[in-house]
């Protein structure tokens, strides 16, 4: 490529960040970086701050915590990671690339491609069993780089991988707490994500259910993933590679 080439280059696609003394653009070390996040809801005279000023990295296949007590703006934090929420201030990059300015439609497409969501309580279609839980991620986000005759096996190996393989014509009803969690992060997990994020992962099951459904969130990074979780429990926000504790919106040292 001749100079004038590359400077044509930048100018149609703009400034390169690139590693000293060459050509190559650097590959940004963190997933995630927030920069100044507010959220106000409500009309001026009566507005309530539900985050303050929240700046943070997470890096690439890290164990990320978000810690705090109830109505410290954890969950708002979470889904404005994932772009379900918008910051009234500040801004999100996902991989060196802001999330903020595309519409919903867009935001949605992006998730099924790049994030993977587990709810505190499942949210599995009730009507389908876990194997087609696991099928219909495949159908919505894409197939995450599958093509479509493979999906079938997809999901059977997600089940796999959460030891759920010999429980897949079961449905939600007929699966304790603990399997259905298990079955939300094969689901989570169907498309191959970079990110997965889990609100709560762990509030809605018994101790000894927990211990095992956590282990299985610490092992994706193995996996090659990145988790973001939400937790009110402080020992299991100290099993993270990094975390930030939040009250009353604010980040706490």
């Amino acid at each position: 490529m001749t100079t004038r080439r590359i400077y044509l280059w930048i100018d149609v696609f703009g400034a390169l960040d690139l590693e000293p003394g060459g050509m190559k653009p650097k590959v940004p070390q963190d997933l995630i970086v927030a920069h100044n996040l507010t959220r106000v809801i409500g009309p001026k005279a009566t507005a309530v701050s539900i985050l303050d000023d929240v700046s943070f990295r997470v890096p690439k296949l890290s164990l990320y915590a978000i810690n705090g007590p109830s109505g410290s703006g954890k969950s708002t934090l979470l889904n404005m990671i994932t772009g379900i929420d918008h910051p009234t201030s500040g801004e999100i990059l996902f991989d060196g690339q802001p999330i903020s300015g595309r519409s919903e439609n867009a935001l949605a497409a992006w998730r099924g491609v790049h994030v993977g969501i587990v709810f505190q309580f499942f949210q599995l279609v009730s009507t389908l069993t876990a194997f087609e839980n696991v099928l219909l991620a495949l159908e919505l986000g894409g197939g995450g780089g599958v093509t479509k005759s493979s999906w079938r096996a997809r999901a059977a190996e997600c089940l796999g991988l959460v030891d759920m393989s010999a429980y897949h014509r079961r449905l939600p009803s007929e699966l304790s707490g603990g399997q259905q969690q298990r079955v939300a992060i094969a689901r989570a997990l169907a498309n191959d994500p970079p990110l997965v994020v889990a609100d709560e992962p762990t509030g809605n099951l018994d101790s000894r259910t927990a211990t095992a459904v956590f282990a299985l969130l610490e092992g994706l990074v193995g996996l090659s993933k990145t988790v973001v979780y939400v937790t009110h429990d402080r020992e299991l926000a100290a099993r993270a590679c990094a975390s930030i504790d939040l009250i009353d919106g604010r980040i706490v040292a």
